[in-house]
């Protein structure tokens, strides 16, 4: 993944960690635990880790070591570092090799095979080149030429991604277009949040939050309590609701939107999120939060009604076990959904 493209999410952690600070929940009792909050870079973003442990010593062990795993997944999911996997992967594309892939890069590339075909090429991980000429077009802020995107949708498509096995039963992946290059930008970081959470709990840590780029999984609840309270639904339009507080535990947020990442260009706002169907970036002023237990899974899944809208919401909720609430405002004038189970997790008013 590209720093370059990643300075969005440090705005948005820096927002979502001061709602964090007064987390809370229904009180069910007091244990006694060491409450310990680390932050690194990891991906080219800022991590959050708060964990509440035995000790001092078993705290620091467990999050470096999540720290420790965050950072294999990086050699392994980087769009950027020329010696990753995926960038390797992707210098064979149109070869016609079968490419032996690790565990982990397979099951990225599975998933996203899953949610692409669920939505309909809405998600893509071989967006790479599309991404590349938007971001080129908010820095200079200036359109895309017709031709440019033609010539990067044809290096694209997530049916061109073969997934398989060799005869040695080893996991493969083949790329079938010359110049394609995956951009695991809006998959891979879920599968880390996950995948560190994992690691504390393989260490005994069963309380625990860990956030990346705002995106988060809470484990459990902080004693006493009965779960994680996040602030969601923070919008820069006039007259803009309040934000709603979420009650988590055992689950998964993800948010996407262009409330950070976008470029004006003849008074139409241009998100950063790219519709790899047509080539063109978002322009309804949308952001999309769900709820979930996969954080892989919801932060594909987060692109994909970011481009679709709630018309397919409902629908792809239910069929992946999430729930959604989504706002759009093409012309200024905001709309809500949310799907049925989004009240849910709202925390209740007195």
């Amino acid at each position: 993944m590209n720093p370059g493209r990643r300075t969005a999410p440090l705005l948005r952690l820096v927002l979502l960690l001061g709602l964090l600070s007064s987390w809370t929940g229904c009180r069910t009792g007091s244990t006694p635990a060491v409450r310990r909050e680390f932050t690194a870079t990891r991906m080219g973003m800022p991590w959050r880790i708060v964990l509440y442990a035995a000790s001092d010593r078993e705290a620091g062990e467990a999050a470096d070591a999540a720290w420790n795993r965050i950072t294999e997944l990086n050699r392994i999911l980087s769009d950027y570092e020329p010696d990753s996997e995926l960038s390797r992967l992707a210098r064979s594309s149109g070869s016609g090799t079968d490419v032996p892939v690790s565990e982990d890069l397979f099951r990225v590339l599975e998933r996203a095979e899953q949610v692409s075909r669920a939505g309909d090429g809405s998600f893509d991980i071989t967006v790479g080149p599309l991404v590349d000429v938007w971001k080129r077009a908010r820095r200079q802020r200036a359109l895309p030429d017709a031709s440019r995107i033609a010539a990067a949708r044809d290096a694209c498509g997530w049916t061109n991604v073969v997934l398989g096995r060799d005869a040695q039963g080893r996991r493969t992946a083949r790329l079938l277009r010359p110049g394609m290059r995956l951009d695991p930008g809006g998959i891979a970081k879920g599968y880390a949040i996950g995948e560190a959470t994992k690691v504390l709990r393989s260490r005994g840590i069963t309380r625990s939050l860990v956030s990346g780029g705002g995106d988060l999984y809470a484990a459990s609840s902080p004693p006493g309590e009965s779960g994680w309270v996040v602030t969601v639904g923070l919008l820069d339009l006039t007259n803009a609701p309040p934000g709603r507080q979420v009650h988590l535990r055992d689950r998964a947020l993800v948010t996407s939107g262009d409330l950070f990442q976008r470029v004006e260009i003849g008074g139409v706002r241009y998100s950063h999120i790219v519709d790899p169907r047509t080539g063109q970036a978002l322009t309804d002023h949308s952001q999309v939060t769900l709820v979930g237990r996969d954080p892989m899974t919801l932060d594909a899944l987060s692109k994909v009604l970011s481009v679709l809208g709630p018309t397919r919401a409902d629908a792809l909720c239910r069929r992946f076990d999430i729930d959604a609430l989504l706002f759009r405002a093409p012309d200024g004038r905001l709309s809500v959904h949310e799907t049925p189970g989004w009240r849910s997790h709202e925390v209740r008013r007195p």
